[in-house]
């Protein structure tokens, strides 16, 4: 996401990362036609909500990006509070948990209703007055449904990063808020580039994101340093009753750097996902002036990759130079297309075959939403339609169907088109 920060005065748009604050977003009913690229179409709605799809084995992925004309987006709720997260819990109950900014976890159940009661409620505990501020990121304990525990990030009220364990009580659909453990404080020396993203990768291990620290140009230089957390995906073991493990395997576990981090050179990436299928890990890292970029990770890689922030900005030099040991993104689009990168989900659904395996993907300014696909041993990506939403989160939910959340409160399903 992107906004404009107030620190003493507004910073220019460009030196932020989430979204401005703006009007309402056109009505879904009233999509932007897809005029600025000829190519690429507005995609349709529908307001019924179809039933939750139920999760079966996944076909295998297609070998072209889908023809857009063939889905649509479904609004499914309304009056969120600037939805940020919308994940499962894994648990085979179909129920997809939305998180909203000032600090509140809600529960979308199978029948389309919203709990009037929230899972969590921990608003008195989030700062967020400014805009990349507030309840940021939530992941589920693989075994969640043995020990009901889960994850958080949010800024506190100094604006500084926590992430917490939490346990859900005996009641399924509220957690206690009481029991919340603090895993991890980093402090932040701006209010924008909060990071957010969490999710566990095939190996059991909590992944967190968190951004260089903020202002514009990275000026504590936290990208390239090993001696920060900011600018860099984390990964700690959490399966312990207080505070995390390293990773034996963690590239400076030993020494080099602080022995949390697993990659580094990130300026602030809005959305992690591993693919549930794959194990591939796909990064969406919010550029600077000019430039918005995907990284993807293949399973298997080893940590200690450098993604080149801030010598680069995309594939294009920014205070440095490239170098072979740097990991440059798949994919990366100009502010000619947007301005602020939301990472999403690769489509593990079945409700759309066409769609198998393909990363989607969005822009908060333009609301365009491309697909991503590997193809043999490069990457194919096209956008695939113009949502007219301002988009501030994507979503998955057990079967591995695609959500998208608008900055207005609003929440829709990729559908297949009648």
């Amino acid at each position: 996401m992107k906004h404009l920060l107030f620190i003493g005065i507004v910073l220019s748009l460009l030196t932020a990362c989430l979204p401005p604050q703006a009007g309402p977003v056109t009505p879904v009913a009233t999509l932007i036609p897809a005029t600025a690229t000829a190519d690429v179409p507005a995609v349709s709605t529908v307001t019924e909500s179809p039933p939750t799809p139920t999760p079966v084995p996944s076909p295998p992925s297609a070998n072209t990006l889908p023809d857009p004309a063939g889905v649509q987006l479904n609004q499914i709720a309304s009056g969120l509070d600037i939805p940020t997260d919308i994940t499962h819990a894994g648990d085979g109950s179909g129920r997809l948990f939305i998180i909203e900014k000032p600090g509140l976890v809600k529960i979308l159940q199978p029948d389309g209703s919203l709990s009037g009661q929230p899972f969590l409620d921990i608003t008195g505990r989030v700062g967020s007055d400014a805009y990349e501020q507030g309840l940021l990121g939530l992941a589920f304990h693989p075994e969640y449904a043995e020990n009901g525990r889960f994850f958080v990030y949010y800024t506190n009220l100094a604006g500084d990063t926590v992430v917490s364990r939490f346990v859900v009580t005996d009641d399924l659909n509220l957690a206690n808020p009481d029991s919340e453990v603090i895993l991890l404080t980093q402090e932040q020396p701006y209010r924008n580039h909060n990071g957010g993203g969490l999710d566990f990768g095939p190996d059991g291990y909590l992944y967190i994101s968190l951004g260089d620290g903020g202002s514009a140009g990275d000026p504590l230089g936290a990208g390239q340093s090993l001696n920060t957390l900011m600018g860099k995906i984390l990964r700690i073991d959490i399966n312990t009753e207080s505070g995390y493990r390293i990773p034996p395997d963690n590239p400076f576990a030993s020494n080099g750097g602080l022995p949390e981090i697993w990659a580094y050179g990130l300026r602030n990436a809005w959305r992690i996902a591993f693919d549930p299928a794959t194990g591939d890990l796909y990064i969406a890292d919010v550029g600077q002036n000019q430039w918005e970029e995907i990284n993807v990770v293949l399973s298997g890689t080893p940590g200690g990759l450098n993604f080149g922030w801030d010598l680069m900005e995309g594939n294009h030099p920014f205070e440095g130079a490239y170098s072979p040991d740097l990991t440059l993104p798949v994919v990366e689009y100009s502010h000619d297309q947007g301005c602020s990168v939301t990472g999403g989900y690769v489509y593990r659904g079945q409700s759309i075959p066409d769609m198998q395996g393909v990363y989607l993907f969005g822009d908060f300014c333009s609301g365009n939403v491309w697909g991503l696909l590997k193809s043999g041993e490069g990457w194919v990506s096209s956008i695939l339609f113009r949502s007219g939403i301002q988009i501030s989160t994507f979503g998955q939910d057990e079967a591995g169907e695609i959500y998208i959340g608008g900055y207005n409160g609003t929440l829709y399903r990729l559908e297949p088109s009648p």
